[in-house]
């Protein structure tokens, strides 16, 4: 095969972080997270960030937030390229790992993103008119079919109409094409399902709840916890009495499971798509698998395709 991009993506506890390091290992790479919660300090235990198992292989987009601050997937694909060409520039091999689906997307299928600043004269001129005349301004720019509650919600639709308004005059930059070698890590219904209870278990056992509290103490409510994963919304549940803590193992370890079924509805819509991935045996020996469709790869040089 011949990359300039390795992918490895899977449900949650598939063991993706353990075979990116190991591949990182085997062919001189450097990791870039596709997790949209582990960007963020002081979420260890909740978002499996495993920071032990790296050692000495580098990472990146780990750790690079405090909790609360703004981020969305135009800053995701702008510092993922950043740190793509850095690991180029090393001669090294790029390598991004995660579970969200709309990260990998992103990347893998490159999507025409572009930051649209607010417009506070257009905002005026839309204040006074209705919802079905901004209904209908905005299909008059975008004749694509919108989401729904875009044409019913005055928020939406004036950031919709701003959004449009905005591309219509400015050029969309292009995001590189890259030639990616998309690994994914498969395991029998039962034998993930029980890989996902066990692992709540460990991280309730190793201090998930109290981790959950210090981010409370440093200033993080409750309320924006709800936000950052099912982890955090249910053991803040827990701390704010509405679930027992048996009512809330039960609740969280349910939701995960379904959570790791949307995961991999998520990866099929991606093939159906076009994403060409290799499934590997969770439950076999995942590297010994990997290795020979991996190798031998593209040289350094080739890889810098910026």
């Amino acid at each position: 095969m011949q990359y300039d991009l390795l992918a490895i993506l899977g449900p949650t506890a598939s063991g993706k972080t353990r075979l990116a390091v190991q591949l990182a290992r085997a062919l001189d790479g450097e990791i870039i997270s596709a997790d949209s919660r582990q960007l963020y300090r002081g979420m260890d235990i909740g978002t499996g960030k495993d920071l032990g198992e790296y050692g000495d292989v580098p990472y990146h987009l780990i750790d690079i937030l405090e909790p609360g601050e703004d981020f969305d997937l135009f800053k995701f694909q702008r510092l993922f390229l950043e740190a793509f060409r850095g690991i180029c520039d090393r001669g090294r091999l790029p390598i991004l790992a995660g579970g969200t689906g709309m990260y990998l997307d992103a990347v893998l299928t490159g999507y025409h993103l572009v930051e649209v600043p607010e417009n506070p004269y257009l905002r005026d001129g839309l204040a006074g008119m209705s919802i079905a005349e901004l209904a209908r301004r905005l299909k008059m720019t975008d004749c694509r079919l919108h989401n729904t509650t875009d044409l019913l919600d005055r928020v939406r639709l004036t950031r919709a109409i701003e959004i449009a308004e905005y591309k219509a005059e400015m050029p969309v930059p292009t995001f590189p094409e890259f030639r990616s070698a998309v690994i994914g890590i498969r395991w029998e219904r039962g034998l993930l399902c029980r890989r996902i209870t066990d692992r709540l278990k460990e991280r309730l056992k190793n201090g998930l709840i109290e981790e959950v509290k210090r981010l409370h103490n440093k200033g993080v409510s409750l309320a924006t916890l709800e936000f950052y994963g099912l982890e955090y919304r249910f053991v803040a549940r827990y701390l704010r009495g509405d679930l027992n803590l048996n009512d809330m193992f039960q609740k969280l370890n349910s939701a995960i499971h379904h959570f790791a079924k949307r995961q991999e509805t998520w990866f099929r819509r991606m093939e159906r798509n076009g994403t060409l991935i290799h499934w590997l045996d969770g439950g076999g020996e995942p590297l010994a698998e990997a290795l020979p469709l991996l190798c031998p790869r593209c040289s350094s040089s080739a890889r810098s395709i910026y």
